[in-house]
């Protein structure tokens, strides 16, 4: 078959729809926040002392030209989908953030002639001090730098970095903005990369109610701790605005328990988070890493278990020595084993797996080990990982039963939490050997 070329037609038409759609919202968003007598401001004391630079308006006014170009750098049909739909994203949810919480900048911005001073006027033509957080300048430069990073190498991906920097630095610079705006645009900017992914389903269309009534339960208090860091962003502002990020990290891991299940983390092949989840859900990830750590700190390294199965907790280095293959059950962390043969089954923590998930990571076991000695990961090594060489031990006949099969895991590693649903999952998982 042919390769197809870049689709340029649906290029033009996308970006004859959402160029519209951008002034349109935007200016609406403006005229609404203009009907109000007064809005508040959202400004620490010391930005008083960010300074006027008035050639920033330059990079200020690039991110137009990154914004037509983007459409065309794409090389299939569902990379520009994606692409644009993240861009169309990042127009609904900053306008709706307007609408709903109307801002205004409060700086006095100096009279300024030339080039620069001309560049000025025109922004100044459409834009006013209104549409404030998030700033949909940083919104659309993650999108956009997202998409320029995957095509530049070498030099050129350096250039990209300094420019999408000052970029970021300008929405300051050139009075458009107060700093809130900027990590508030950050936070949106990620979550329209996270909704639309270059590859794979996108997380919300992977919903499926959970019918177990654990996974409610931890659902139920993910979701209270993020309302309880919300309640102050929503009452203090200000500096409490920084519990935004903790708060809707905690609210995805609620949606993941109550439906979304493993597509929350957006694991890859590689073993990697993506990007978007990793800086999304930096503030759980962060706390789930250090928890792993704290726990298995007095058994960091992994056990043999039987016939070149090891067991033991998510490696974030180089393998030691004979292992040279990974069965990674952990969806919450990234897996760094460089070198090594890498098979990835996500499991949701704290809650029995599926059979099939267990089957598949079985099958991984048995594929990889042919290879050579293999570890058999999750976040500590004692439920998901354990429950996974058990039904391994099973499904290959080396152990009589489930209770045999985790007797076997316990006396590698006696810390190993597995109950009686965890038996019955096992079971199932290794009714069906075909």
């Amino acid at each position: 078959m042919a390769a197809e070329g870049r689709p340029w037609r649906r290029a033009l038409l996308w970006l004859a729809l959402l160029g519209p759609f951008f002034f349109a919202s935007y200016s609406f968003a403006n005229w609404m926040a203009g009907r109000h007598p007064e809005l508040p401001v959202m400004a620490f004391a010391w930005e008083t002392r960010i300074p006027f630079v008035p050639w920033t308006i330059v990079p200020y006014w690039s991110i137009d030209l990154f914004y037509a170009v983007s459409f065309f750098l794409c090389r299939q049909r569902l990379e520009l989908d994606r692409h644009a739909l993240r861009l169309f994203s990042a127009q609904l949810i900053a306008v709706t953030c307007f609408l709903l919480w109307p801002l205004r900048f409060s700086f006095e911005r100096p009279e300024i002639g030339g080039v620069f001073g001309w560049l000025f006027d025109v922004l100044l033509g459409f834009d006013k001090p209104f549409n404030q957080a998030p700033s949909l300048h940083i919104v659309l430069l993650i999108v956009l730098w997202v998409k320029f990073a995957q095509y530049l190498h070498g030099v050129w991906r350096w250039v990209l970095h300094v420019w999408a920097l000052l970029i970021g630095v300008s929405v300051l610079t050139t009075f458009q903005h107060h700093f809130i705006d900027i990590p508030t645009g950050l936070l949106a900017g990620w979550l329209c990369v996270w909704l639309w992914p270059e590859q794979g389903t996108p997380p919300l269309r992977a919903w499926r109610t959970a019918r177990d009534a654990k996974r409610w339960r931890l659902a139920a208090l993910y979701l209270l701790a993020a309302a309880v860091l919300l309640v102050p962003v929503v009452l203090l502002r200000g500096a409490a605005l920084w519990l935004l990020w903790p708060g809707v990290s905690l609210l995805l891991v609620a949606l993941a328990y109550a439906g979304l299940g493993t597509a929350v983390f957006q694991k890859r092949a590689d073993g990697r988070l993506t990007m978007a989840a990793r800086w999304l859900l930096a503030p759980y990830v962060g706390a789930a890493w250090i928890n792993s750590r704290l726990w298995t700190r007095r058994a960091p390294q992994p056990v043999p278990v039987l016939d070149g199965v090891w067991l033991g907790r998510i490696p974030c280095a180089a393998l030691p020595a004979p292992l040279v293959g990974v069965v990674d059950a952990c969806a919450e962390l990234s897996c760094c084993a460089p070198g090594a043969a890498y098979a990835g089954v996500p499991m949701l923590d704290l809650v029995v797996p599926e059979p099939e998930q267990l089957r598949e990571a079985a099958e991984a076991i048995e594929r990889l080990r042919t290879h050579g000695p293999v570890l058999v990961c999750c976040a500590l090594g004692y439920s998901r990982s354990a429950a996974s060489v058990a039904t391994w031990l099973l499904r290959s006949g080396r152990a009589a039963g489930a209770d045999a099969a985790v007797a076997i895991v316990r006396a590698a590693r006696p810390g190993i939490v597995l109950g009686k649903a965890h038996l019955r999952a096992i079971t199932v998982a290794a009714g069906d050997p075909a």
